[in-house]
């Protein structure tokens, strides 16, 4: 009868590894924060013009979703621990340029090279968790500590941006990134292992290309979608984005070294969760959007005030997070992700109960629940996610765990953003705006924003004006929150139907680890 040898078990130098790791995790998500504070005062300086300031806004996030899949890949082939400080380099480079920035024109190609090197930093730094943490205990908490460094990115973010914009110029908040990346610059190369696919062989262009017009082409259709509604342009450019991932596909089929693995789909596992990342990034993306803009224009909080009434939503994923690996390791995954799903639903419940002026309490302890309830979703999917890929493809695979979770946030603002974005439209359609011009009524009709410039141009019947937003705008929140609640437990079903087998980190020294089951699993796909 012959046993199957425990992993090794991860020491100190991993462990600080991995407080490394999180450096350029937690800039990552920062970075989409804190540039939305400092627009009013960039918009001064630079006077950019409408269309420069969406994509000075945007082209970070677009390249993110592009590159990742090429760069995961390219991370496989030529060393994770390489790209990742070439990214870290890159990133702290670009973030000095983009803070001395002299035009619009110039901050948007910094932004890009940001987004370009962004898109290095998940793949890598998930892909060397997996060879840095193989006992699959381990590396779940490994994850939720991951996991947990993006959140607290987005909960550092609005504080920090609103301290250095109160006292400094708007390029402070891009020199925050350069001693942490010059930090990783210096300290990666002793404590993080490297590691590539030994058997992999050049990189295909073709597929790269491909890949980043695809995924670029949907998101890009998806954003204006949820910017200007549905039109010709979006429509088409998602169907020539759907178009290219054929090709792209079709192309990875006929190549001996494909840049995606496909045989990773029939893992069911992998999979399963896949759908169960994106579908949860789509259920809380959508009604977040509305959740900030209560915040400002329902509520009336300023920006600041806005950014750490958002801090308990932030510190119910970091909370969730740490806490899911270790409650994992007696509990069945899809048990414990069902469980969490429910609690998001109930938290999404309660958001919909939100009303007009009152509604600060149940945004706060709403958004808490459900971010406590998501949480596991989040941390244990990508650990199956990762865990069900070879070694060699762990790049790769977690290129297209993070491109699914891009998918997901623009397919929650587009869809759900557009239901909410209806209801308010369709409200505000037959309101009294007569004294107004013609484009300002337009835009009250369009827009909560447009409302609230309305109302102070003319503050007697500017306040019914404004009171009739507000209840519109607060009904399109409290419908997505609802959306979402029904998704989630939709996404309850699925997880307990399809990942019901999957079961925890092995409790007993001989029991098959996860990495040989991962083995047997791939060698079964590739038959």
């Amino acid at each position: 009868m012959s046993t199957v040898a425990p992993p090794a078990k991860a020491g100190r130098r991993e462990w600080i590894g991995l407080a490394v790791i999180a450096l350029p995790c937690l800039l990552y998500s920062m970075d989409l924060t804190v540039l939305n504070l400092a627009v009013p005062s960039l918009s001064a300086d630079l006077k950019p013009s409408s269309t420069q300031l969406l994509w000075i806004i945007d082209i970070y996030g677009f390249l993110v979703a592009g590159s990742l899949i090429t760069m995961g890949t390219l991370g496989d082939r030529i060393g994770r621990r390489r790209m990742l400080l070439i990214g870290a380099a890159a990133f702290g480079a670009a973030s000095a340029l983009a803070a001395f920035s002299t035009s619009a024109g110039m901050l948007i190609a910094t932004r890009a090279v940001l987004g370009l090197a962004g898109a290095t930093l998940a793949p890598s730094t998930m892909s060397l968790i997996r060879n840095m943490f193989l006992d699959p205990k381990q590396r779940a908490l490994a994850i939720g500590v991951w996991v947990s460094s993006f959140s607290a990115g987005a909960l550092i973010g609005p504080p920090l941006g609103g301290f250095l914009l109160e006292y400094f110029w708007w390029g402070s908040v891009f020199l925050v990134s350069v001693p942490m990346m010059v930090l990783l610059l210096v300290l990666g190369p002793i404590l993080l292992p490297e590691f590539k696919d030994p058997k992999a062989g050049r990189p295909d262009l073709p597929s790269a290309i491909l890949s980043v017009a695809a995924v670029l082409a949907v998101i890009y259709g998806l954003k204006r979608i949820a910017a200007h509604g549905v039109g010709w342009l979006p429509a088409l450019s998602i169907a020539a984005g759907f178009a290219l991932g054929a090709l792209f596909v079709r192309r990875q089929k006929t190549l001996a070294d494909p840049l995606i693995d496909l045989r990773l789909f029939r893992m069911p596992a992998f999979s399963a969760s896949l759908a169960t990342y994106m579908l949860a990034t789509f259920a809380v993306f959508g009604p977040y959007v509305f959740i900030a803009q209560y915040l400002q224009l329902v509520l009336g909080l300023s920006p600041m005030k806005a950014g750490l009434w958002s801090i308990p939503f932030a510190a119910g994923f970091v909370v969730g997070s740490m806490l899911s690996p270790l409650i994992a390791r007696r509990v069945r995954p899809a048990y414990m992700m069902g469980v969490g799903l429910v609690i998001a639903a109930a938290g999404f419940v309660a958001l919909a109960q939100v009303d007009g002026t009152s509604g600060l309490a149940v945004i706060v302890a709403s958004t808490v629940v459900f971010s406590l309830g998501l949480s596991p979703v989040f941390t244990l999917a990508n650990d199956m996610i990762i865990g069900a890929a070879p070694p060699e493809r762990a790049g790769a695979a977690s290129a297209i765990s993070e491109t699914c979770s891009e998918f997901g946030g623009a397919l929650g603002i587009a869809i759900l953003g557009s239901i909410g974005t209806a209801i308010y439209r369709r409200a505000m359609a037959d309101s009294v705006l007569d004294g107004f011009p013609r484009q300002v009524r337009e835009a009250a009709r369009d827009t909560l924003g447009g409302a609230v410039a309305a109302a102070d141009q003319l503050p007697g019947p500017g306040a019914a004006l404004l009171e009739m937003a507000r209840r519109a705008f607060t009904d399109g929140l409290q419908v997505t929150a609802i959306t979402s609640a029904g998704v989630v437990i939709g996404m309850a079903i699925l997880v307990m139907v399809l990942l019901r087998d999957v079961r925890p980190a092995p409790e007993i020294a001989g029991q098959p680890s996860d990495r040989a089951t991962t083995g047997a699993i791939a060698d079964t796909a590739s038959t």
